[in-house]
């Protein structure tokens, strides 16, 4: 379990985290939805290290992570996919994958995982192919791929359909309902588009202001009036 417990966080004199506290579990989907500027980019860069917390604490799977480094987190399991894919344009889709795989030793990082290409066919296809020459929607399946091939317990996942032709967006919330369903990861999944989040949603947390303003069940989305909440 991840178990957030009163995060704050300050940019410039501006208090962006306002004493953030929630949890999310081994086996669900957690979708945290708000509008922009809310802090869950923030938020996310505080759970991966990338900038530190100011207060609060960050425990993952029993253990108190609040201080570590953001190569520490991914060891301990974590795998993050940023906002704008960040893939290695110039590096070959094997190539960005392999990256995924840098947490293992090295007689262990030499291959491909067989299942990366299972969930994501086209990135077998296109495994000579640069990066960069891919569609959107293909570098956010090689993003998400990267992130897997380290064999994550947690994935975080900030705004997945981003820029992305509906059919692919078909296509990533298969595989994250699928991987929910293996029951051995928890996925924090940070989205704008209400009708996949709420789709994928075992519980939903409703951020605003830096805060979590609301939350409940992924199937009590409508009925407690979420899509209000986040309609922009």
């Amino acid at each position: 379990m991840l178990h957030v417990n009163e995060l704050h966080q300050y940019y410039g004199g501006s208090h962006i985290l306002r004493g953030l506290s929630f949890e999310a579990r081994v086996g669900e989907v957690t979708s945290l939805l708000g509008r922009n500027g809310v802090g869950k980019t923030t938020l996310l860069r505080c759970l991966m290290g990338l900038i530190p917390a100011r207060r609060g604490s960050i425990t993952w799977d029993g253990q108190d992570i609040t201080t570590r480094k953001p190569h520490q987190r991914v060891q301990s399991g974590i795998a993050y996919v940023p906002q704008g894919r960040e893939i290695f344009p110039r590096l070959s889709v094997e190539e960005n994958l392999l990256m995924g795989l840098s947490r293992f030793p090295a007689r262990e990082a030499r291959e491909v995982p067989g299942f990366i290409y299972e969930l994501f066919p086209v990135l077998e296809q296109m495994k000579q192919r640069r990066g960069g020459d891919l569609s959107g929607g293909q570098q956010q399946q090689l993003a998400i791929g990267r992130a897997l091939a380290s064999r994550p317990r947690l994935l975080i996942l900030d705004e997945p359909t981003e820029g992305i032709q509906p059919s692919v967006i078909k296509e990533i919330g298969s595989v994250i309902a699928l991987l929910a369903r293996r029951g051995d990861m928890a996925i924090l999944l940070v989205e704008q588009f209400y009708d996949f989040a709420s789709e994928l949603a075992d519980q939903y947390l409703v951020m605003s202001r830096g805060e979590i303003v609301q939350r409940g069940r992924g199937a009590d989305m409508d009925a407690d009036g979420v899509r209000g909440l986040v309609a922009i």
